[in-house]
């Protein structure tokens, strides 16, 4: 289970920071006791598309930690002041450079012990004109028998491929939610 590492300094006053439940609230909290600021912890949403050509899926090859050297899908954290589906077009452009047609939200995953919420809408490539972004090694596009399974970056990537090419096959598809525990990580295989 994911153990939150306390706060020492109010950001608001540069004041020690207190752990306790506050008025009101039901949680430990990071909490200033000379200006009142509670500093809360909430998860990070990370955003993304899974962009199909014809029966092809584009995967990213990672430029950047973690998991350097593993495919993706186009994803990356949400901006503030953006909508999940501003953020999962800006991650495949930024990523891919690719040209998008944003479709329905597919799959929401839990992943408590990293504090995120992994966010994937379904898209459809414009055209092929797509490379490689500046955290991105390589862009290609997969078959669902080439995907390089023993080298997927994140199970929650690993995931929502599984789902997607499941739903594909029933000719069907649907909102998928469910929870990662423990790291996101693949294991080493």
């Amino acid at each position: 289970m994911f153990q939150h590492i306390d706060a020492r300094f109010c950001s608001n006053c540069g004041h020690t920071i207190t752990r306790r439940v506050p008025d009101g609230d039901c949680r430990v909290r990071d909490c200033c006791d000379q200006c009142g600021a509670i500093h809360y912890v909430n998860p990070r949403p990370v955003v993304g598309t899974i962009p199909v050509w014809d029966d092809r899926v584009l995967l990213c090859l990672r430029a950047i930690e973690p998991r350097a050297g593993y495919w993706t899908l186009p994803a990356g954290f949400m901006e503030v002041g953006e909508s999940s589906v501003a953020g999962a077009r800006r991650e495949t452009e930024e990523e891919a450079c690719a040209h998008i047609e944003m479709g329905p939200l597919f799959s929401v995953i839990d992943v408590p012990a990293v504090e995120q919420l992994h966010i994937f809408y379904r898209a459809k490539l414009l055209n092929l004109d797509f490379a490689a972004g500046a955290e991105t090694l390589d862009v290609r596009l997969f078959s669902e028998s080439e995907i390089p399974w023993d080298r997927i970056a994140f199970r929650t990537v690993s995931t929502t491929l599984r789902l997607f090419f499941e739903d594909r096959s029933r000719g069907h598809y649907q909102t998928h939610t469910s929870e990662i525990g423990g790291s996101l990580q693949r294991a080493p295989e």
